[in-house]
Parts: C-alpha cells; structure tokens; sequence
C-alpha cells in the first residue's frame, strides 16, 4: 500500500526535538543549591538598624499630642524587638507630605541610608512617608536598589516594601493618598472662596495693626509709626535697601520682634493695601496640590475687595503714589513723581515728551497735558490746507497724491511697533545726522509722532542707534513702559504690528521726523497661506514671521488723498 503522508518539514523536526528535551525526566547529576528564603517580616529576628518616621502635616498646637503620640508609640515598638537597633527617630513637624520641600528630616533619614546607616525604616502609613505617587515609589524603589537593600515597613497596610508583592498594594495606596490630598486642597479652597463671597477675610499678622476678639484690625499705635516712617521714606527718594538699613540702626522691631531689616519685607510692606484701610483677597493661589507654589492671580480666580474696612494707617493718595513709584523702579525710574514735559511755542507747540521710564502716565494724562498749552481759542483744530498758484500752473484739482506706501521701501523715513519695542530705519538716523540718542514726543490729539536729536543727559533720551564698524545701525528701543498707551491713544490692536512712513522737517538747523500716525500700515498674520492649514483644508495658528501688509479700509478703492483745495488768484 502506498503512503500518502507528505514529509516532515524542517521547523517540524525541530518542534518535536525541543518536546522530546522538555518531557524527560531531571537528570540525576543535576543537583540544587537553595536559594535565600524571601525575608519576612513579621518571622525575621535577624539584627537590623531601625529608623522611625514621623510627620504631622500642620504646625498647630493640637497636632502635638499626634506627634508626640506617634515617636511614643515607636519607642514602645523597638523595646518589643530585641534585635533592631534604634538609628533616630526622624520627624517633620507642620509639613505636607506631597512635596519634599522643607520636610528636612525625611531629606536627612534618606542621606543616612545612601551613606549605610540604615537597613529598616517604619512608619505609620503610606500618607505618612508621601502624598506624592511618584516620590513614594521613587524613593522605595531608590532603598530597595541599595546595598544592602533597605526595607520600608508601612504600619497601617502591612506592607513591606521589600516583598516581590509590595509594590502593586503600594502604587495602589500611595494614589489613594495623593487623591486624599488633591481633595483637602479642592475643600479648602472652596471653604476660602465661600468666606471671602461674604466678606470674612483672612487677616494675617500685619505690622502696624492688631486683631481684636472678632478678628478685626486695630492699629497698634507703636507699629503703625515704623509703617508710616517706611512710607514717607519711599516718597522721598529712598530705596527699600536704604530704608532697611535704617530701621535696622534704629532697632525698630518687625511683626515678630526682631530689630534686623531685610528689603524684601520692606516692599511687601509698602506694597500691601490693608495700610490704607481697603483689603483685596485672593493676590495669589497654589496651581499645584503638590508642589504648594503659589501664583500671582491673574484672573485665574475671582478676586475680592473692599475700600474702607478698617482705620488706614497711610493715606489713600500717599499708598497709590508709592505703588506708582514700585511700578516705574524696574524701567529704570530712579526720581520723585515726574510731570510730562509738553512743548508750549513753535512748530511742535502741544508735543508730549514720551517718558521711556514711567509706566504710570495714562493716554488722558497725555491729552491733558496737550491741553494744558492752549486756551479756548487756540485749541488745535484740522484746517484745509489751501496754496495760491500762478497763472499757467498746472491744475492738479481732481488728482490724488500716491501714499508712499505703495512704493518701496529702501531709503525710506519708517517707524515700526510692537507692544514691546520700537524700531526706526536705518533712513531715519541717516536724515538726522547719525545721532545716537533721540526724544520721542507725541500730538495725542493729531495723531503725530515726532522724533528729534537729543543728548544723552536729556531725562527722556532712548538710544536708538548703534555703531558697527563706523555703521550707524538701528537699535530694538524697549517700550515696555509706554507702549500699551501708545497703542491705546492711536487706536490700535496690541496684538498686531504697525508701520509708519515719516517725513523730515528741518528749521534753523534743527531737524524733526514726523509720523503720521492715521497713515499705517498693519502687520498681520497671512492665514491665507498654505502653511496655515492642515490636512483636512482646516485653519491653524500661523507662523508669527508669516506676515502680510494690509492697509486702513479707506485706502481702498484709491492710491493717495486728494489734492489740496487751490484758490486762482
């Protein structure tokens, strides 16, 4: 009879070798050395270097008995094991337990096991060593990798961390415990937030008030002399430094009665509004239930306030004269409350000096203070402009005059913005004989930017220039501390760029650059090209350097304004 089964294949024969391997029986001569029995807690009597960790989360007097409670309790525990050896007893005191930031004694307790003083840590429980997932199993799996290996016994789950089996209970518990933390926190903010709707404040100690019995500041009337000493100092020219020092060689005592002065303190003082008697809540919150850092409200949550709470120490005029004053400092303000500087005869009769160092001024402060040079009859009104021509000269009636923006722009009188600096072309510093510094003074009313040569003392001089190899350079001019009113007085959106063609004008020897100002053109994100959609024909943010030049609407439909009205003789 004829076989019709095909031959084995290869991987065939090879399955069925490794079968054959695998079923026969363990070969005598093979013999077995017994691995280390798994180290059990609860059965090993072997001698260890024990350490204990204890932590209390808040310093408040009634956790004490809980502190106190937790180190008895570790004592009682060693003298029941003969063979541990106590290392220390490491605890914290008022420290969360989901950030290692100040919990100093957990930092020491883990530098003693890297350096092998330890070889056991205990503590109660899981929430006790950390809150944080990724700090508790970090740190256990830091001890386990050791040699020797340390062991953390959590009291409370009975877990030991060096049991093969340890870790999935402890990942499972150290979340628990971080979510038990995350909320307390959601509790306690909205316990905060419900306060402050009905108008209970949190009053912390302040230098220069009390509290009396309902929690309501009352001025301490010794306090209160060293606040308003710090306050007249500052609107006299002092700095923080300067005043710090001299309360400290007066011995002048802060809230917690010491005599040594730091400048920190000095400008939180000047900078807290409870001195005038209003209270604003909610100055800062906390993003993280971890790390506890807290953030300057911007808008992030409601905030809170009320003028006239309680008896101010300083007055309301003196406290925002001071605020102005700590808002100008970091440009470089370095003098008393300044005045804007306005031209009052001549071809720039009403131009504003712009102050580069004074955040404080407004775009009315600047519109009074154009005001300020013309009575009733003299205020500046747009005119027709009107020339006499000859006979036989051209009549230009009907024709428009091209804007200068519709050609190009090499060796041209430009002025560029942005809400953080400006930048004038190489042209501009050409036309006014290379000067490196210059004044910017400002028409709020006729919408006219003018610049002129200035020397480097003058209080409003910006650099605007720089030299490379004997090259007069356009320099970036920060505008951080006026930018925002420019924009403000000229209409324009902070979130575009502007560019402005100028003209020269020069007068006894005196050259002028001026821009007008209702003549721009708009810098705006070119979400018409191909790199601004995706794949689907949908529209994404645009490259910020992918940029198209518009133009005003009434532009449209015209290439100038019209020439001027022209009377015959």
């Amino acid at each position: 009879m004829q076989d019709n089964q095909s031959p084995k294949t290869d991987a065939e024969i090879r399955k069925e070798k490794i079968r054959a391997k695998y079923q026969s029986a363990i070969p005598d001569d093979i013999d077995i050395i017994p691995a280390t029995p798994q180290e059990n807690f609860f059965e090993d009597d072997n001698e260890k270097r024990v350490a204990f960790y204890v932590r209390v989360s808040t310093d408040d007097p009634r956790q004490t008995s809980s502190f106190e409670l937790q180190k008895g309790h570790y004592t009682e525990m060693l003298n029941r094991h003969k063979s541990w050896r106590l290392v220390d007893i490491y605890a914290d005191e008022g420290i969360s337990g989901t950030s290692l930031k100040h919990r100093d004694a957990f930092v020491k307790m883990i530098a003693d096991c890297k350096a092998g003083k330890i070889d056991l840590i205990v503590t109660k429980s899981v929430s006790r060593f950390a809150r944080n997932v990724v700090d508790c199993i970090g740190y256990v799996r830091q001890l386990a990798a050791m040699q020797p290996p340390v062991g953390v016994f959590f009291e409370m789950e009975s877990i030991y961390t060096l049991n093969d089996s340890s870790e999935m209970s402890l990942s499972f518990m150290s979340t628990l415990a971080q979510e038990e933390s995350h909320i307390k926190s959601r509790v306690a903010n909205d316990s905060i937030e419900k306060r402050f709707r009905r108008g209970l404040f949190l009053t912390p100690p302040l230098l220069g008030y009390d509290q009396d019995e309902d929690g309501n500041l009352v001025i301490n009337t010794e306090e209160a002399k060293t606040v308003r000493l710090i306050f007249f100092m500052y609107l006299y020219g002092y700095t923080c430094r300067q005043i710090a020092e001299m309360l400290t060689s007066l011995s002048r005592r802060t809230k917690k009665g010491n005599t040594k002065w730091a400048p920190g303190s000095i400008l939180q003082i000047l900078q807290n509004e409870r001195h005038c008697g209003d209270i604003l809540a909610r100055k800062t919150w906390t993003p993280s239930y971890l790390d506890h850092l807290p953030r300057k409200n911007r808008n992030n949550h409601n905030q809170y306030t009320r003028k006239d709470n309680h008896e101010a120490i300083v007055s309301r005029d003196d406290f925002i004269a001071v605020q102005r004053l700590i808002s100008n400092a970091k440009y470089g303000n370095k003098g008393i409350l300044p005045e804007l500087k306005v031209i009052t005869d001549g071809g720039l009769k009403g131009f504003v000096s712009i102050n580069p160092r004074w955040a404080a001024f407004s775009a009315d402060d600047y519109r009074t203070a154009c005001e300020s040079v013309y009575d009733e009859t003299d205020k500046p009104e747009p005119k027709p402009f009107e020339v006499e021509v000859q006979s036989g000269d051209f009549d230009l009636r009907g024709f428009e005059v091209t804007r200068a923006q519709f050609f190009d722009n090499a060796r041209k009188l430009c002025v560029t913005f942005s809400t953080n600096n400006i930048w004038f072309s190489t042209e501009c510093i050409r036309k006014l004989k290379k000067e490196l510094y210059v004044e910017m003074l400002i028409q709020p009313h006729e919408q006219l930017l003018a610049v002129r040569p200035c020397a480097k003392e003058c209080r409003n001089a910006v650099r605007w220039a720089k030299i490379n190899e004997a090259n007069y350079n356009p320099r970036d001019i920060s505008g951080a501390a006026y930018l925002s009113t420019l924009y403000e007085i000229f209409g324009w959106n902070s979130e575009l760029r502007y560019r402005v063609r100028g003209v020269r004008r020069k007068k006894d020897n005196e050259s002028v650059v001026i821009f007008d100002m209702r003549d721009t053109e708009i810098f705006i994100p070119d979400v018409a090209s191909e790199s601004c959609f995706n794949d689907n024909n949908l529209p994404v943010n645009a490259n910020p350097k992918n940029t198209v030049v518009a133009f005003p609407p009434s532009w449209a439909g015209n290439f100038g304004n019209k020439t001027i009205n022209v009377r015959r003789q």
